[in-house]
């Protein structure tokens, strides 16, 4: 394996050997599909390896994703504060996977300020802020999950995955992936997905659950989203999606149950650049994804307090939901020259 330097996952390797024996593995807050899927499964690798593991998520995630189980369930921060907290103390390492700000640690952030305890961090997001012991960071993977592999075969421990793990983390290459729609022109990713279907990934298992285990709720509050709640902007090439606290609650929301509603309006002929707002807790978390070569990290960075990559990212604003749509209306004139160039 050549992403990684050799010396490094050899002192990697040798220091998990000799001083490691706990082991907790923390992915961010409103963890999705690649975040999860990560966790689980290298927490499935370290398990089979020898090492105590625990996978501690800041809050709940999804439930179609629950079918990822294993011996050793993920806790939440939130409902179980006291346990994690417990775990935490006890652990000799802490993995952070699928995000390098501790921003995105959630309530967890303030726990973790006065850690001192040895990090590893692995992620495929840019401009990494944490001070990490170990840093495996590569923004051309698809997904935090083909990194997990790509770190545990550095490390020689390929054989330690079973099938728990290799679902888990190709769960986390097709989510991160949109099924291999977008993000996934490297010939490794393929590679890898082969060496995980060998190792007893099940991908039609994973495509139905990530993409056809959804509420009658779920499919209702789309429906209302794409005939109620779409603006487009032809001019600019653009397209947004928004919900309010009081739709959200009419529609019962869970967890994930708006996951990948801001794509939709890519599939319209000319439409490059798409954006999904939603109130909840008193701030507007907003997504963002684009086609071809418009910047949506930049453009969350400069304007919503977010980050992420070129064509995926995210932001938020506690400005109330009317200013927000209303900023990002006047903001799309100053970028129309850009939209149109693709």
């Amino acid at each position: 394996m050549e992403r990684f330097n050799a010396d490094i996952c050899n002192a990697v390797n040798d220091w998990l050997r000799s001083a490691v024996k706990n082991v907790v593995i923390i992915p961010h807050v409103n963890p999705d599909g690649d975040a999860i899927g990560a966790s689980i499964g290298l927490n499935d690798v370290l398990r089979n390896a020898g090492f105590e593991t625990q996978v501690i998520v800041p809050n709940d995630y999804p439930a179609y994703l629950n079918w990822l189980g294993t011996e050793s369930s993920p806790l939440i921060y939130e409902q179980s504060t006291e346990q994690c907290q417990h775990i935490i103390d006890r652990a000799d390492a802490l993995f952070f996977l699928d995000f390098n700000d501790s921003k995105r640690l959630g309530k967890l952030e303030d726990y973790l300020k006065t850690n001192t305890k040895p990090v590893v961090l692995i992620d495929h997001h840019p401009d990494p802020q944490i001070q990490a012991e170990y840093l495996f960071s590569d923004t051309n993977v698809s997904s935090t999950a083909e990194l997990v592999y790509d770190f545990i075969e550095a490390l020689g421990m390929l054989d330690y995955i079973g099938p728990v793990g290799a679902n888990a983390l190709l769960t986390g290459i097709i989510a991160d992936t949109g099924s291999f729609s977008h993000n996934a022109s490297r010939h490794s990713t393929f590679r890898i997905v082969g060496e995980l279907i060998i190792k007893g990934a099940d991908k039609e298992k994973i495509n139905d659950s990530l993409f056809n285990n959804f509420s009658e709720k779920r499919i209702r509050l789309l429906g209302y989203c794409l005939s109620e709640k779409m603006e487009t902007f032809p001019q600019f090439k653009s397209a947004l999606i928004w919900l309010t606290a009081n739709e959200l609650k009419q529609y019962d929301f869970h967890p994930g149950d708006t996951e990948g509603f801001v794509n939709y309006p890519l599939s319209i002929k000319g439409i490059v650049f798409s954006a999904f707002f939603m109130e909840k807790n008193g701030i507007v978390k907003i997504s963002f994804r684009s086609k071809g070569n418009f910047a949506t990290n930049e453009f969350s960075g400069t304007h919503f307090n977010g980050g992420g990559h070129r064509n995926a990212s995210g932001g938020e604003t506690k400005l109330p939901i009317k200013e927000a749509l209303a900023l990002f209306r006047s903001l799309l004139p100053a970028y129309g020259q850009q939209l149109n160039k693709n």
